[in-house]
């Protein structure tokens, strides 16, 4: 079954996006979109050519022009749709999801993904298609467009916040774990931009993912061991659309996801020097907030989905934002996850003074955050969520996105993915064994 969320249209290759679904949905998103240049790319999946050439076959035959970027990262996409007069775009990827998913992520104007009233339209287009309601048109034009990453990598070097000059002085060196996806050519290129000597793992773009697709800890054994006999002074992992980037330190620590955003958020408040807003999801990490207030800074919360947090960062004029897996969004690139900002971001932190990345890490507010799921096939979910309501009695509850407890230093949150058939469990507090005992609170009751 195709799963349709603010995320995209996102299933398994042969059941659900045969090529009747993707012509509905080329269409679908040819009648949301204004007359205009369409950017199109994909991430390394073999499913993707075939997704792909059926999505700008429709969209010629509509009088589209596209241009094709090729194997590129989510966040290029987003970055070129928003350096240009093109009127959106689209990428072929299941991000995260294993190899037999694939799927559609839809790009605005403005670079942002779709809101949830533009996915509306998009779904009831998709859902009222009928090729009798085509009619002839004069073919488009595609285009190809070689340096997109090249174009991307320039920009996010030139940042306000980044002092390029410091970062090459330092000459890191970096090994870099792109999974054989989307970030293969475009993370090795950003590093060398930077002065780094780059040692490459999994950076075939081939869509052979030879570790779990997500950049968690468990995940990163292989990066682990080449930093240590790389001595490197960071390893840097990213997932197969190269949107989220996940550290490593120089002794083969994974320090987990949700540290990529507060560091990068520690060097930007180092280099601006000025009183900020962040945005953030309610499932991330409340070091950001301990380490915003201790610089008479802010941070506000949006329900989980990178256009929840973007849009919090538009009402409330925020500057950076992102997500506590490893999504790190800066509005000066683009309002998207980058990992290639977030990259240049960390490095400029390490730049910024003689301390190794674990000792930069050891700055910050300390805490464990961990990270747990069931499958909801079985399960009465509106039952469940009513269940959990009475178990914290007492406790601040925020009730927009599923149901999280609050606490001065800990929380717990469970809510539906908007990706996959599962609920979601994270829990964080100042201990592993806290946290964990949060979590075995809720699924006593499932």
């Amino acid at each position: 079954m195709l799963i349709r969320s603010i995320s995209g249209i996102r299933g398994f290759v042969k059941e659900d996006l045969n090529r009747d679904t993707i012509i509905q949905y080329a269409n679908a998103l040819h009648t949301t979109l204004k007359p205009g240049v369409v950017y199109a790319g994909r991430d390394s999946r073999p499913s993707g050519e075939t997704i792909i050439e059926i999505m700008i076959e429709e969209l010629l035959k509509r009088g589209r022009t596209v241009i094709y970027c090729g194997i590129v990262p989510t966040p290029t996409i987003q970055f070129m749709v928003h350096t240009t007069e093109a009127v959106g775009g689209f990428i072929i990827t299941a991000s995260h999801n294993p190899i037999e998913w694939n799927g559609i992520k839809f790009v605005r104007e403005d670079s942002t993904f779709f809101h949830l009233k533009d996915c509306e339209k998009l779904f009831e287009a998709a859902d009222n298609f009928t090729p009798d309601s085509l009619h002839e048109q004069e073919k488009g034009m595609i285009w190809e467009e070689k340096n997109a990453i090249y174009k991307h990598t320039v920009n996010c070097s030139s940042l306000k916040c980044i002092n390029i000059d410091k970062i090459r002085q330092k000459n890191f060196r970096v090994v870099i774990d792109a999974v054989n996806g989307a970030g293969s050519l475009a993370l090795p290129a950003m590093l060398e931009l930077l002065g780094c000597e780059v040692i490459m793992l999994n950076c075939e773009p081939n869509g052979k993912f030879t570790r779990g697709t997500e950049p968690l800890p468990e995940h990163l054994s292989e990066l682990s061991k080449q930093v240590i006999n790389q001595k490197a002074d960071v390893g840097f992992a990213v997932d197969p659309d190269a949107d989220r980037l996940a550290l490593v330190d120089e002794n083969g620590q994974p320090l987990g996801e949700e540290y990529t955003l507060v560091i990068a958020a520690d060097g930007y408040l180092q280099a601006m020097q000025t009183i900020e807003k962040f945005v953030t999801n309610l499932s991330t990490s409340l070091a950001l907030d301990k380490l915003a207030a201790s610089r008479k800074c802010s941070v506000e919360r949006a329900e989980v989905g990178e256009i929840n947090v973007i849009n919090k960062m538009n009402d409330i004029g925020a500057n950076l934002g992102g997500e506590g897996n490893g999504g790190v969004i800066l509005r000066e690139c683009h309002l998207g996850r980058d990992s290639l900002v977030a990259a240049t971001m960390v490095l400029n932190r390490m730049s910024q003074s003689e301390d190794s990345l674990s000792a930069i890490y050891h700055t910050l507010p300390q805490y464990k955050i961990v990270k747990d799921k069931i499958s909801i096939k079985a399960l009465d979910k509106e039952l469940l969520l009513s269940k959990v309501n009475d178990l914290f009695p007492g406790v601040e509850k925020d009730t927009s996105d599923g149901v999280k407890f609050i606490w001065e230093d800990k929380w717990i949150h469970l809510r539906s993915s908007n990706t996959e058939p599962i609920m979601r469990i994270y829990a964080e507090a100042t201990s592993e064994q806290e946290a964990q005992e949060l979590i075995l609170k809720i699924k006593s009751i499932v």
